[in-house]
């Protein structure tokens, strides 16, 4: 364009709209300004930089139409928007009494098309009261709780909060959350009012209206309630209906099935509880008293009423009525006896005492001011009609009745006596089978008087054997019923013990007012019989036996046993027998014999002796001893038996010794005592003689041939069993001075062992041993 030229300017682009240019005509040369005309289009947050074409229009020569000038115009980003939301209202949820930190609600942010600094986003609570409870992210918004223990729906159940977001100059944008609380189910129903019901027994049943409420959330699980019975002594008498509370009693209530110190009062627990998870509940108490109405008439309780009295004591205490009412209350169970129509009621007085609640006696007695006399009357008895009344304040009045018999004692003054006189004895076998106590025998009385009550009494029980007094062995034995009866304990009596038993009693009247009340004294005979109950017994074997078997001729007793039994007559008798024979080697080898030995049984004083006998040979060379076992057997049914083991010891011929006398033989027999005596003295021993004879010339001793006429054989045995060896025996005759003198004078010449053929010479001033022709030792006997 010209210098000089006039051209209007206009502009024209994408963005021609949001902007102007000044001035609008130019004339030659001059400066152009693009300036903002629409604000609203210039926004960075659309356009970072705009594009305008300037045109310039040549007014002077349209055939030049224009010339044209782009400009680019860079935007600046301002803080001009404000944070916004997406939404003015957000409503959230959370459960009361959740704990802290609890996030609440993710995604709520608001956004601000700034850039930059003017871009950042910062959130905050408002108002600040409700930072107590809840908390935001100032980065993310995110919502938190910060206290759940404030979260109480049932205190609110909606908050409303207002969240802000501010940007980086400080222009603010703000949305409203209403945060509404979830139920949880923390409360326990609420029960309301005190249940407290009376009723009257049997005449109306209970219906009680149980009211609670939940403040958990109304139609939620955690508010819909149920009623239930809690198990207790009542709870089977009421229903209750679990949707509406509703307590019924099943049946009419009887006050008098109630303990009385209850007072007439039920209680019954029901559970309140609701639905949720878990459930909570309450317990509430229903207190049903049942009132007390005069149904139940008197009952008289100790039926049936008979009392005796005595004829003379006027104003007597006869005996005591009583009866019950089972009503609970005092003025329903009062109770007033009076007499009925009947027989005899002016002779006696009639008072009313009060024993208990509903519980009352009437006391009996006899009317002072009338006296009773016995013989006068027609009976003895009185039939008295008591009625037993209770009258209520209602007016009501039950009466019930009863019959008392009363029966007149005469007076008894008269004693009794013991029928017959004297007693029959008694009969009792000891150990008896049957039962443990048997009665032996009644012992009969009598009494004169019309009323009488005997009684026997024991004065002593005197203990007998053989008509010598025993003492008390036999007090526990029998015993007297006051009845008369006597009883034996048949476990205890022994005959052994006690034969007879004197029984001394007399009988009482127990109704004797006056006069003697004993009858005399009599004695009751009672005889013990024997029974087989007592086995034979050994009485102890001390001796000991020996058997010689070169001198056991047949029949010869070689041992005695003895015993006795206690039990008399053929339970007594004993008899003896063999049942084993067993001989006992020195070695220890045992060998058995049958009919070796017998056994002949005698008795003396009541003793009992078994004398063993030989039955058959014996063996002489068997060295050891026989071990005899008798048996003891009595003679009745059931037979009883007792065994005994006794030792024969044998002793064989090594043991044989020869004494050579000077004397012929018939002076040796005729000295044989003494000779004993001697040879028992010096060796403390038995001495058993097998033999005296005369002895063969070839037979006596070298130095005393012409000297010894007869030979002794003989056996030395202690008491012990065993026997002495020749050795032993000349041992002890040589130290034995005075014995061996005595012998040589009765003529002993030479001692001489039969097994071995040894002679010794004994008790000698000098002795001489030379042997003889058959190499036998031999001694002479006399002064050297």
């Amino acid at each position: 364009m010209g210098s000089n030229g006039t051209f209007e300017l206009s502009l024209q682009g994408q963005h021609a709209a949001a902007f102007s240019v000044l001035p609008s005509r130019v004339t030659g040369e001059g400066e152009v300004q693009v300036l903002v005309q629409n604000p609203a289009l210039v926004d960075y947050e659309q356009f970072c930089n705009m594009t305008v074409e300037i045109v310039a229009n040549d007014t002077g020569n349209p055939a030049n139409c224009c010339s044209v000038a782009t400009v680019t115009i860079l935007l600046e980003d301002t803080n001009d928007h404000s944070p916004t939301f997406n939404q003015s209202v957000y409503k959230l949820y959370v459960v009361e009494n959740s704990p802290p930190g609890t996030v609440i609600s993710r995604g709520i942010t608001a956004t601000d098309p700034d850039t930059g600094a003017f871009g950042n986003i910062s959130y905050q609570l408002l108002p600040e009261s409700i930072r107590d409870i809840f908390e935001v992210n100032a980065v993310s918004g995110e919502v938190l709780v910060r206290n759940g223990s404030l979260l109480d729906r049932e205190m609110r159940a909606v908050y409303y909060a207002t969240l802000q977001a501010t940007d980086g100059a400080h222009l603010t944008g703000s949305t409203l959350l209403e945060i509404a609380l979830e139920d949880d189910n923390d409360n326990a129903p609420v029960v309301t009012g005190t249940y407290k019901v009376f009723v009257v027994e049997d005449q109306e049943d209970v219906s009680v209206q149980i009211q609670a409420y939940d403040n958990d959330e109304p139609g939620t699980n955690n508010s819909r309630l149920r009623f239930t019975l809690e198990p207790g002594p009542f709870s089977a008498n009421f229903t209750i209906d679990p949707d509406t509370g509703l307590l019924r009693s099943l049946g009419p209530l009887d006050r008098e099935a109630l303990n009385e110190t209850w007072r007439g009062q039920m209680g019954v627990t029901v559970r309140v509880q609701d639905s949720g998870q878990p459930p909570c509940s309450t317990l509430v108490n229903v207190t049903v008293t049942v009132e007390d109405v005069n149904d139940n008439a008197p009952v008289f309780i100790g039926l049936p009423y008979i009392f005796k009295v005595q004829e003379r004591p006027a104003g007597a205490y006869v005996g005591t009525v009583e009866a019950v009412d089972a009503d609970q209350t005092e003025v329903n169970h009062r109770i007033s006896f009076f007499f009925g129509n009947g027989n005899g009621s002016s002779n006696f007085l009639l008072r009313t005492h009060r024993l208990g609640p509903g519980h009352y006696e009437g006391r009996l007695s006899l009317d002072p001011d009338v006296p009773l006399d016995y013989e006068q009357l027609s009976q003895p008895v009185f039939n008295l009609t008591v009625q037993a009344e209770n009258a209520a304040t209602d007016d009501t009045l039950t009466v019930v009745s009863t019959v008392v018999q009363v029966y007149i004692i005469d007076v008894n003054d008269e004693s009794p006596t013991i029928q017959p006189s004297p007693l029959p004895d008694a009969r009792v076998a000891e150990n008896s089978t049957g039962p443990q106590l048997e009665e032996v025998t009644t012992v009969q009385a009598s009494d004169p008087d019309t009323k009488h009550m005997l009684s026997f009494q024991e004065l002593g029980l005197s203990c007998y054997k053989g008509a010598a007094p025993v003492g008390s062995v036999c007090h526990a034995w029998f015993h007297l019923d006051p009845n008369g009866s006597v009883f034996a304990n048949r476990s205890e009596i022994d005959y052994e013990a006690c034969d007879l038993a004197l029984l001394a009693l007399r009988v009482h009247d127990n109704s004797t007012k006056f006069g003697n009340a004993y009858s005399q004294n009599e004695t009751l005979r009672i005889i013990v019989e024997d029974v087989n109950d007592n086995s034979p017994e050994f009485l102890p074997i001390t001796d000991t036996f020996v058997v010689i078997p070169d001198l056991s001729p047949m029949d010869l007793q070689v041992a005695v046993v003895r015993a006795t039994d206690v039990d008399t007559g053929p339970r007594g008798v004993i008899t003896f027998t063999i049942l084993r024979v067993v001989f006992i080697q020195d070695g220890g080898l045992e060998r058995p014999f049958e009919n070796l030995f017998k056994v002949v049984t005698t008795a003396k004083d009541g003793v009992y002796v078994g004398s063993i006998q030989v039955a058959s040979n014996l063996d002489g060379s068997l060295k050891g001893q026989y071990r005899v076992t008798v048996e003891a057997k009595d003679g009745e049914s059931p037979v009883l038996s007792t065994q005994a083991v006794l030792d024969i010891y044998t002793v064989d011929q090594s043991y044989r010794i020869r004494l050579q006398f000077k004397r012929a033989v018939d002076e040796v027999q005729a000295n044989t005592d003494q000779i004993k005596m001697a040879l028992m003295a010096a060796t403390k021993t038995t001495v058993y003689v097998a033999a005296i004879r005369a002895l063969e010339a070839a037979s006596a001793s070298r130095s005393a041939r012409a000297a010894a006429q007869s030979v002794m054989e003989a056996y030395f045995v202690y008491s012990n069993g065993t026997a002495l060896k020749f050795g032993q025996f000349s041992t002890i005759v040589q130290s034995d001075p005075q014995a061996l003198m005595e012998l040589v004078q009765l003529g002993l010449a030479v001692i001489v062992s039969a097994a071995e053929g040894v002679g010794v010479a004994g008790g000698c001033r000098a002795c001489l041993a030379l042997p003889d022709a058959g190499g036998r030792h031999w001694v002479s006997v006399g002064t050297a």
